[in-house]
């Protein structure tokens, strides 16, 4: 066969299925290009081969015995590392979990692992994911397999860059501002944000418990479909999980037609701080959709402007109450404990080496916002505008069926380039803040390169509340349409490494 490693997650399925190959040879093409290539990337924290080469052979123990097996059995997966894995180290890229060994799986990736798929390891990531860019982990930095000197988007860097760089055909990610999405966007992969609830936040190590959401990153919008199907649905273990039956997104997956659709485009994501390369890409994936035959509107939603202020206030306050469990008492980092120091100062000492500066920022400013005489004018103020935000969707999901954005205001920026200037970093998050905000379902897809740089532009669509479905029907008929115009898909033009 052809490098298994280029083959998209569906074909991959399907060649374990019928025998052209088996799983364990899929897990060992995957991990010996890691062992190639991922010293340059590093895209991954830990690298699990002794389980990634269990659960293909019993994968191909199935299969011999004449047993069904599932649309993504012996896949290949890179998990973000915020997802709790029974055996294996869980960090959130931060040092006060450095060597923490969980004694259970969180239920996505339980049912990963009943679904057949192969979990290859756990991928770099801002620490509790919290950055736009991976450079806020305790490990270092991951770099874009398009340039290795930028970044490749955050907070699930680690989860991009390995897909664009072939080491997996699929991964994991969770998106409380963008995090799924951006990543995909500057790495010219696929990134989907399911509708908050869709699935299980148990085992996902909190950050903003009422924003916080993983799901499927692939390099194929079909792939990210079988992945979502394999990840959703309802969990009794989350009590955010939404009870009723998974979008049908497979199917929409293979429909692909936007024919009669009416697609808005949102006016405020546009203008000053748009790279014009962006903007210049997203037009033409607008016209491209007009010649689909979808119908195009422009849609205001005027609360979208207040989106980036509520979130830096929402998200830092319930970051102050999650992590206030990480005190060095149960589990992870402990720091001072010589019986020298009170259990305050242990408590301290911990989180002054455990936490970096980035989450030592965001735990400041939750406090600040969440203290006596502050709360109602900060706090309160920025839950007003979530639902604003919030109104504003209702009122476009009532003219259009979806809507469209550049994913990101700019391509990949270099690393170190904002290091020192958390406000230009928190704008990579402007377009897609607002549908954390409001609970909706989100995707990124690649939509060319940046004439500027050569780098990935990605198109970003919003659905409704569990209408995730429409976002697949979208994304594919889009991303058949740029294949055929450039005659490969995005990816392929992408710098060996």
């Amino acid at each position: 066969m052809s490098d298994l490693t280029r083959l998209t997650a569906a074909e991959t399925a399907e060649a374990v299925a019928s025998g052209k190959t088996s799983a364990v040879e899929v897990a060992e093409a995957h991990l010996a290009r890691i062992d190639a290539v991922d010293e340059k990337v590093h895209a991954f924290l830990h690298v699990d081969r002794e389980g990634a080469l269990t659960a293909a052979r019993a994968v191909d123990d199935k299969r011999a015995k004449g047993e069904t097996l599932g649309p993504l059995a012996g896949v290949p997966l890179a998990l973000k590392d915020v997802f709790t894995t029974r055996g294996i180290p869980t960090t959130v890229g931060s040092k006060i979990l450095e060597g923490w060994i969980p004694p259970y799986d969180a239920t996505l990736t339980r049912r990963l692992k009943e679904a057949g798929v192969v979990i290859l390891g756990k991928t770099n990531m801002d620490e509790f994911a919290m950055g736009s860019s991976t450079e806020n982990s305790a490990y270092g930095p991951t770099g874009n397999p398009w340039d290795l000197t930028r970044i490749p988007g955050g907070s699930g860097g680690g989860s991009s860059a390995a897909l664009a760089s072939y080491q997996a055909p699929l991964a994991i990610g969770t998106d409380t501002g963008g995090s799924i999405r951006q990543p995909a966007a500057v790495t010219g992969t696929v990134g989907v944000k399911p509708t908050y609830g869709a699935v299980s936040r148990y085992g996902l190590v909190a950050f903003s418990s009422s924003l916080d959401q993983g799901g499927p990153c692939a390099r194929t919008v079909l792939d990210a479909a079988l992945l979502h199907e394999v990840i959703a649905g309802h969990d009794a273990l989350d009590s955010t999980s939404i009870d009723a039956p998974v979008p049908a997104v497979v199917e929409a997956a293979k429909l692909g037609n936007v024919k009669g659709m009416r697609i808005g485009v949102v006016k405020e994501f546009s203008g000053e701080g748009y790279q014009p390369g962006v903007e210049q890409r997203f037009r033409e994936a607008v016209e491209l959709l007009r010649e689909l035959g979808a119908e195009v509107v422009e849609i205001s939603c005027p609360s979208f402007t207040y989106a980036l202020p509520a979130y830096y206030l929402i998200a830092p306050s319930e970051a102050s109450s999650n992590l206030a469990r990480f005190d060095a008492m149960r589990y992870g980092l402990r720091v001072g404990d010589d019986a020298t120091h009170s259990a305050e100062e242990v408590t301290a000492l911990t989180r002054a080496a455990g936490f970096g500066p980035e989450v030592k920022r965001r735990i400041m400013l939750g406090t600040y916002a969440l203290s006596s005489g502050y709360y109602d004018a900060y706090y309160g103020q920025a839950q007003k505008v979530r639902t604003l935000i919030t109104q504003d969707f209702a009122r476009a999901f009532d003219q259009v069926d979806v809507l469209v954005s550049p994913t990101t205001p700019t391509t990949a920026f270099p690393i170190g380039e904002r290091a020192d200037d958390p406000m230009a970093m928190y704008l990579a998050d402007l377009c897609t803040i607002p549908s954390n905000l409001a609970g909706n379902a989100a995707m990124s897809l690649p939509c060319g390169l940046a004439p500027e740089d050569g780098l990935p532009v990605g198109l970003q669509i919003i659905a409704p509340t569990m209408a995730d479905d429409r976002l697949y029907r979208v994304g594919s008929a889009v991303e058949a349409a740029f294949t055929a115009r450039w005659g490969h898909p995005l990816l392929e033009e992408a710098p060996s490494l």
